[in-house]
């Protein structure tokens, strides 16, 4: 059953919203009331990337009267693949500032504010005090735990995704939902009681992404929002949709409140209760023990694919799952430098041989990316 809308209507459409929007108000479930609704909400989009692009898009086209961007990166060329608010022109300049302008030449109507931040704990309520609703466009688990317990707080309903390759899956969030609501409150946390080692789950820019699917994830997120906001339909809130869209299938699974039993979530830390220290190589102090015929073991930990846009000389591809589950044997005084994209997951691959006894183990500080800007040009940055 609908939810009760988020807000009140705004004043009577004037006669050029009643042209701009007049396909929408001849939609029954949106309609005039609808549609001044939409023109009195505040909607704050965190992330300006890949989901975030179609978000603010179509909430700017729907008349959404406020759309605040929080995000504190800049426009790279490897964006544009997916991220299609943003055009050539844009990069290397802040993703909030791009997107605002592109938001404000859509629909001059919006007003649109510009949070360049990253969202932490200590500026969370305070960002996300002013809106009516929330999406969360982010792309990694601190900042979504971080959207989640402000949302919680706060009693802000947010509309969630999280994409990976060519799979995706999302859902509505709420604590606690206004009385009659035909669900019991959710969160994040009742599907993902804590956030997963980031080092076990890579990132798009580690793994990659189907282009395409942020545009089908972030327009189902703006129809959530449409949704919430007037107060139609059903909401996704105590429901996941799992996309797979290589089988082209959508499959839908119940979300319940999970069972509070104070227990707290396993630590991944050692037997001492904190990890191994893990020393760091520098790439042009690596490069120069190759230059002095001094090569240490290189393992590349990163995915095969990463690993086809080129290795250091002479490495090993060990992909981190593999190498987590059977690390492999490190003679005594044996020189071992692993690697990555930028330093994560080698330095958990690093640590899982530490933690095994003394070793001669280093990470390569800033990963390839690094080595590609210190020591060899030639190699994509990705």
């Amino acid at each position: 059953m609908p939810l009760p809308p988020l807000v009140d209507p705004a004043p009577p459409l004037t006669p050029a919203e009643r042209e701009r929007y007049a396909r929408h108000v001849l939609v029954p479930a949106i309609g005039d009331a609808g549609q001044r609704r939409l023109r009195a909400a505040r909607v704050l989009v965190i992330g300006a990337g890949g989901l975030g692009s179609p978000v603010l898009l179509y909430l700017a086209a729907a008349g959404v009267g406020t759309l605040g961007l929080v995000d504190d990166d800049a426009v790279d060329l490897t964006n544009l693949q997916r991220q299609v608010i943003h055009d050539t022109a844009a990069v290397g300049t802040p993703k909030v500032a791009s997107a605002a302008a592109r938001v404000r030449a859509l629909n001059p109507g919006v007003t649109v504010t510009e949070h360049a931040e990253r969202l932490t704990a200590s500026n969370a309520h305070d960002l996300l005090g002013g809106y009516d609703l929330v999406v969360d466009a982010t792309d990694n688990f601190p900042t979504r735990y971080v959207v989640n317990d402000a949302c919680a707080a706060l009693g802000l309903p947010f509309v969630w995704a999280a994409i990976y390759r060519t799979d995706a899956q999302v859902s509505l969030f709420w604590k606690n939902p206004p009385a009659g609501a035909d669900t019991p409150g959710v969160d994040l946390r009742d599907l993902f009681p804590a956030p997963p080692d980031p080092a076990l789950v890579p990132s798009c820019g580690d793994a990659g992404v189907l282009g395409a699917l942020c545009g089908q994830v972030g327009s189902m997120m703006a129809i959530e929002a449409v949704k919430l906001l007037c107060g139609v339909g059903r909401p996704l809130l105590g429901r996941v949709l799992f996309l797979d869209t290589l089988a082209t299938t959508i499959t839908e699974l119940p979300l319940r409140p999970r069972a509070d039993d104070g227990t707290p979530p396993a630590s991944s830390a050692g037997a001492s209760g904190e990890p191994p220290v893990v020393p760091e190589i520098s790439p042009r102090e690596l490069a120069s023990l190759l230059d002095a015929g001094r090569a240490p073991r290189l393992i590349d930990v990163r995915e095969p694919a990463e690993c086809d846009l080129g290795m250091l000389p002479g490495a090993t591809a060990m992909p981190l799952a593999g190498f987590l589950a059977d690390p492999p044997d490190v003679a005594p005084g044996e020189e071992v430098v692993v690697y990555c994209k930028g330093g994560v997951r080698s330095a958990r691959a690093a640590q899982a041989l530490l933690a095994r006894g003394p070793a001669r183990v280093r990470s390569l500080a800033g990963g390839i990316l690094a080595w590609r800007d210190e020591v060899d040009p030639s190699l994509p940055r990705y």
